[in-house]
């Protein structure tokens, strides 16, 4: 059953990039509906930004980031009086999961194409399915869902 989530994921994901939703859309738009579905679909819009490692500044992958505000989604923090420090944690540890997968967090590392080519978008593909199974197990693994 874990395996099969994690597969589901890494396909919806994809199946979102080749729609044309970039990399953390597409990894928004999965986790919202197989993990927190009553999220409003149209949140996706705060994960536009994200795509091409911040708007085509190639840092931080789109992926990743949005890895991260689905950690936040579960755990993260509604009032400054909450301990943060979980949520801390558990996104440094995705992080250093991410890094070691893929030997890289940055976008240009990851991914040398220009943006928008062939190659560029079948190398996002790749990591964007793949980080999303990532997720799913990650998630499973520390019992967030």
């Amino acid at each position: 059953m874990a395996e099969d989530l994690a597969l589901e994921a890494r396909n919806r994901a994809g199946n979102y990039f080749r729609e044309g939703y970039n990399c953390a859309e597409s990894i928004f738009l999965t986790f919202r509906e197989l993990v927190v579905p009553e999220v409003e679909r149209d949140l996706v819009r705060l994960a536009t930004g994200f795509g091409g490692g911040l708007g085509h500044a190639g840092c931080l992958c789109g992926a990743l980031t949005a890895s991260t505000m689905v950690l936040g989604l579960l755990c993260g923090r509604t009032d400054h009086r909450q301990d943060r420090h979980r949520a801390y944690g558990l996104a440094r540890d995705f992080h250093d999961r991410f890094e070691e997968k893929f030997g890289a967090t940055c976008c240009r590392a990851l991914n040398p194409h220009p943006f928008d080519t062939p190659e560029h978008l079948r190398q996002c593909l790749k990591i964007t399915g793949n980080t999303a199974r990532l997720l799913m197990e990650y998630l499973q693994e520390k019992n967030l869902i």
